[in-house]
């Protein structure tokens, strides 16, 4: 067994405490929203609380989940989630995949093209007034067609299934199958690994998105569950929107919260359902599925 110098075991050491140190910076302002909503608000007054709750009351959630506003806001947030990350994930690989053929005509020209994109557009203006002529503001498709293309997600993907071995395409062709059946039974298959990481990180945008429910819809209905969390901060903060400030403060009252206690589970619940969802993706990021694909 080989033993670690004096040097190694130093610097593993030192090694240990930042990330530990990263860890715990990181960790707790999460952890201590969560202690704070989870507290009696007129105990959280007294200040003090860091690590763990003194009088554990869920009343600010009881407020948060019987408020029809944020019902109504997470239903439009699942559904524009659950809709338009397989979608984008979908675009993404069709244009990927015929752009990831060395023999494909124009390929780098197109691949120019859409890389452009990402460092120029038209600006809020310009882009408002092309939604509004093919008449998706104040709709529920303003948060799913505009989205569909992520160019740096596109690059993502036709690099990885370009390092896939060629002699997959070859073998699928001479058993008769045609570019369609190559990219549904051997492409995509073998790709899960890059589509789960962009799936998480489309799902993600998703469900933290809240400006373009505040620019391009007006309808309460349309409202994303973010776009209330940003409406309940400020409410608090700046006082603006004094009647619906002073009708939560009324239930407040009668239900033993606070302004921070509302801000601080409103956050958790905004924040927690897109984080429970990165446990069940974490092996993709970590794991190959093109080991053994082609026989030596």
């Amino acid at each position: 067994m080989n033993s670690r110098t004096a040097g190694e075991k130093v610097f593993l050491a030192a090694v240990y405490v930042i990330l530990a140190f990263v860890f715990f910076i990181t960790l707790y302002p999460f952890w201590n929203i969560l202690v704070l909503s989870i507290n009696n608000a007129s105990d959280t007054m007294r200040g003090g609380i860091y690590f763990w709750p003194r009088e554990i009351d869920f009343s600010s959630f009881r407020q948060i989940l019987s408020d029809s506003e944020i019902l109504n806001a997470s239903k439009v947030t699942i559904a524009r989630t659950v809709v338009g990350t397989p979608l984008t994930v979908l675009v993404i690989c069709l244009l990927a995949y015929p752009l990831s053929k060395r023999e494909l005509v124009g390929g780098k020209a197109l691949t120019l093209i859409f890389i452009f994109t990402m460092y120029f557009s038209g600006g809020l203006i310009p882009y408002y007034m092309i939604l509004k002529s093919v008449n998706l503001i104040d709709s529920f498709w303003v948060f799913i067609i505009p989205g569909l293309m992520n160019v740096f997600h596109m690059i993502l993907v036709r690099t990885f299934i370009q390092q896939l071995p060629g002699e997959l395409d070859e073998s699928a062709k001479i058993d008769g199958a045609n570019d369609i059946q190559i990219f549904y039974k051997v492409i995509l298959p073998l790709c899960m690994p890059v589509l789960a990481t962009i799936g998480l990180f489309t799902a993600i945008g998703h469900w933290n998105a809240w400006f373009d429910s505040y620019v391009f819809t007006y309808k309460p209905s349309l409202k994303t569950l973010q776009a209330v969390l940003v409406k309940i901060l400020n409410q608090y903060q700046t006082g603006s929107m004094v009647s619906d400030a002073q009708k939560l403060a009324d239930s407040a009252k009668k239900m033993a919260v606070s302004s921070d206690s509302i801000r601080m589970a409103a956050t958790v619940v905004a924040t927690l359902p897109i984080i429970m969802v990165y446990p069940f993706l974490q092996r993709y990021f970590v794991k190959g599925m093109t080991l053994g694909a082609v026989k030596s």
